[in-house]
């Protein structure tokens, strides 16, 4: 089943957003990915596999911001891969 987590802060979200989506892990899923508004930019990580992997990614190039969302997200549609990952 899918998870949603959003966050609004006076701090970088990323590690809130991480967080939520591992406390959602009991869900199932076959993918994950977070986004934040950066300087009017929104960025995105997004990964195929648990939640640890989509981390991995964000930990070698983090993602600063003070609002974000994160998905976890179930097969219903498409194949569990990168692009279909969301958000």
């Amino acid at each position: 089943m899918c998870g949603i987590v959003a966050a609004v802060a006076q701090r970088d979200v990323a590690p809130l957003l991480i967080a939520g989506l591992k406390a959602l892990e009991y869900r199932g899923y076959d993918s994950a990915g977070l986004a934040v508004l950066d300087g009017g930019q929104v960025r995105r990580v997004r990964a195929k596999g648990k939640v640890r992997e989509m981390e991995a990614l964000y930990l070698a190039d983090p993602l600063a911001g003070g609002t974000g969302i994160a998905h976890t997200r179930w097969a219903t549609h498409g194949v569990p891969n990168e692009a279909n990952a969301h958000p």
